[in-house]
């Protein structure tokens, strides 16, 4: 193999120069200056000298864009500085309210506050990490804490530099923004695709994720895909390095190293210049030729970003505007009742078909019984829909003045469309819902998954894919059904296997041995928890008396309000749910009958809270050993309230309880309240007061 002279080397380098500063004329500055033939051109030569010289390739040449082999699958990566979401703005208002929480946390005023203003692009957001100035991983979002490694996609897209211009960068650099496609190269993406018969993507954010996560590089390149920057990263190493006091600053430093930063970026000053740009910006939306759903807005001075830090999932500098979802109107030509997974009642309206913010929108969802009365819409009427969030269509007005005169009216059914058990709708409750619990099969598997649960019956082995599969195959059509299900014709399902099955069937077998309390839990009976359950097998010690309970037995049970009675004594009075309870016991479920009996209630009429985070139990331990003492657990504070549990990281409630007066104890102490009472130990509220005065 020969080796390469300083002429070739010269060549090489000349040649990747021009290229690099193509790109970055083109996609960053939109600025072209080489044809697209000279383009292929100096690359097809720096393709030639490469191969001739192998030596001479290095990882962030242009030509190595396109090399890595197809993936089996994409690796976990954990991000080193969590990918936040952003708190929401949905009016003026909220922005003004924003600007007020920002000024008065810093004790200045919202006029002195300058923000810097971007568009939200709508599209795929990523990660990318450089070292010593060269890209060495891209990451997606996930779920903000752990993504996907998508590197060898990622440096496929001319707009991400390979290697950084310059010399300015810092060691370890890592900048975020998003992947989006632009309106023209969607369309002409979509047309050659329907010309070949292929996939045909809904919009172009789709196509922007679906593209990135494609495991052979090669797809990936084929897509016009774009990367923006949005953010340098605060808080990776050697990023504090950097001299720029601005957030807007960072962003001209990060152009300056080769990326594409939104040229309707802004710098502006307090409420009355963020709701300008928001105006502005909502005017050109239909012009810019790509998505966005709204506006980012940061606080510009990134020292008074780290004064105002975090709170939750999201920073106390930054929020999204949102803009509202584009509307078209069209004819609601039908009506139809779906049951959800919980047994929920929706009324989905049919449409004429009808294009909204880029998507044929044929169906469109009404809520419940309440929003159809609210819109006062009738089948025939020409209505406005809405991508709500610019994801769920839905129905926002009627055109009143078109309603045809042959309109009907829509009527709410009163037995369920999937299994015809009664539809409850309880006073104050906005969604209807089926009453078929385990019986019906819109809620089937949802049902199983639930009853198989480690805090129901505990059934080691049946995971939630297996579960899919037995329902699809119809082998399990109730709860009962898993109780028949052989070793043998388990081990024929895909990834079972002899052992497996033989594992499975055997925790079935050991799941039938079971207590009253999960059992009840098990059933699923709308908002029965695992307390709940615990109370009413303690408090009825009996199957059989518990389902001949009438609703006011079942109020005196503590913890069961009117709502929860409601549903026990709904569900026990649907002949399906009381033969899946009789086919379950005939598969041989048995437990121990629960002795009633009358333990002492020293926390009786009091209503008590926990807050923050405890350390030897958990929030619902707690919950339910209070309840077994008689208390009632709130969620919040109020006067009423008789003392207040105050783990680590307490908030809002800690400090509302001190305002009202109201007794605070800590884990220790709360643990030390419980054991006395549990032996039935007296201890009276004059140590609520003692405790409290010594953490003050």
């Amino acid at each position: 193999m020969s080796q390469p002279d300083t002429k070739i080397r010269d060549e090489v380098a000349e040649l990747r120069a021009a290229l690099d500063d193509a790109n970055y004329r083109y996609y960053v500055l939109d600025e072209p200056q080489l044809t697209d033939a000279d383009y292929d051109l100096k690359l097809r030569r720096l393709q030639e000298i490469e191969a001739e010289y192998p030596t001479l390739v290095t990882p962030d040449s242009p030509t190595q864009r396109v090399g890595a082999a197809p993936a089996d699958g994409f690796p976990e990566v954990m991000h080193d500085v969590p990918m936040l979401s952003l708190n929401n703005a949905f009016d003026e208002e909220e922005l003004a309210d924003f600007v007020r929480r920002v000024a008065d946390r810093l004790e200045v005023t919202p006029e002195s506050l300058s923000f810097c203003c971007e568009p939200k692009l709508d599209g795929a957001a990523v990660s990318l990490v450089f070292e010593h100035g060269e890209l060495t991983r891209g990451v997606t979002r996930g779920d903000g804490r752990t993504g996907e490694g998508i590197t060898s996609n990622l440096k496929t897209l001319k707009s991400i530099p390979l290697r950084l211009r310059g010399k300015e960068w810092p060691e370890r650099l890592e900048v975020r923004g998003e992947v989006t496609m632009r309106h023209a190269d969607f369309e002409a993406m979509n047309d050659k695709a329907r010309e070949e018969g292929t996939k045909v993507f809904a919009n172009p954010r789709n196509a922007a994720a679906g593209s990135l996560r494609q495991l052979d590089p090669r797809i990936t390149d084929k897509r016009p895909l774009e990367f923006s920057a949005y953010q340098l990263v605060q808080g990776t190493v050697s990023v504090a390095d950097i001299d720029t006091p601005t957030h807007s600053e960072q962003m001209a430093l990060l152009r300056d190293w080769g990326f594409r930063v939104s040229a309707e970026l802004d710098v502006v000053q307090g409420a009355k210049g963020i709701i300008d740009y928001c105006r502005r910006l909502g005017e050109k939306r239909d012009g810019l030729g790509y998505d966005i759903d709204g506006a980012v807005i940061k606080v510009d001075d990134l020292r008074l970003q780290r004064e105002l830090g975090f709170v939750a999932r999201a920073p106390r500098w930054a929020i999204a505007f949102k803009f509202p979802a584009q509307e078209q109107v069209t004819t609601l030509e039908d009506v139809e009742f779906q049951v959800g997974r919980t047994g929920a009642i929706t009324p989905v309206a049919r449409l004429a078909p009808v294009s909204v913010a880029g998507v044929t929108v044929s169906n469109a969802t009404l809520h419940n019984q309440d929003e159809i009365a609210r819109l006062g819409v009738m089948i025939g009427d020409r209505v406005s829909i809405r991508r709500a969030g610019d994801v769920i269509p839905q129905v926002v007005r009627v055109i009143e003045e078109e309603r045809p005169a042959d309109a009907r009216e829509i009527v709410f059914p009163e037995c369920c469309p999937v299994c015809d058990s009664q539809i409850e709708r309880l006073e104050g409750e906005a969604v209807a819902r089926c009453s078929g619990g385990l019986y019906c099969p819109a809620q089937r598997k949802e049902a199983l998954k639930h009853f198989a649960s480690r805090r129901a019956l505990d059934i080691e082995g049946l995971g939630v894919k297996l579960i899919d599969a037995l329902v699809e195959l119809d082998w399990v059509k109730s709860p009962a059904d898993l109780f028949t299900l052989s070793a043998e014709a388990l081990a024929g399902l895909p990834r079972m296997g002899e052992k497996s099955a033989a594992n499975l069937v055997a925790a079935l077998e050991k799941a039938k041995q079971t207590t009253l309390a999960r059992f009840i839990y098990a059933l699923g009976i709308r908002e029965v928890g695992e307390a709940t359950a615990n109370n009413l097998a303690r408090h009825f010690g009996t199957l059989d008396a518990l389902m001949a309970a009438e609703q006011a037995d079942l109020e005196a049970v503590d913890d069961v309000g009117p709502i929860v009675a409601a549903h026990l004594h709904t569900f026990f009075r649907q002949p399906h749910n009381r033969e899946t309870i009789e086919a379950l016991i005939a598969q041989g479920l048995t437990w121990q009958e629960e002795a009633v009996i009358e333990r002492p209630q020293p926390l009786a009429g009091e209503t008590w809270v926990l807050t923050g985070t405890l350390e030897n139990l958990t929030r619902d331990e707690g919950k339910a050993r209070l309840q077994a003492l008689g208390a009632k657990v709130a969620g919040s504070v109020s006067k009423k309230t008789a003392c207040l549990v105050a783990g680590e990281a307490a908030g809002s409630k800690l400090t509302k309880a001190t305002d009202l007066g109201v007794p605070v104890i800590d884990e220790d102490e709360f643990l030390t309240r419980l054991a006395a009472w549990e032996r039935g130990e007296s201890m009276g509220a004059e140590s609520d007061a003692d405790h409290q005065e010594e953490t003050q």
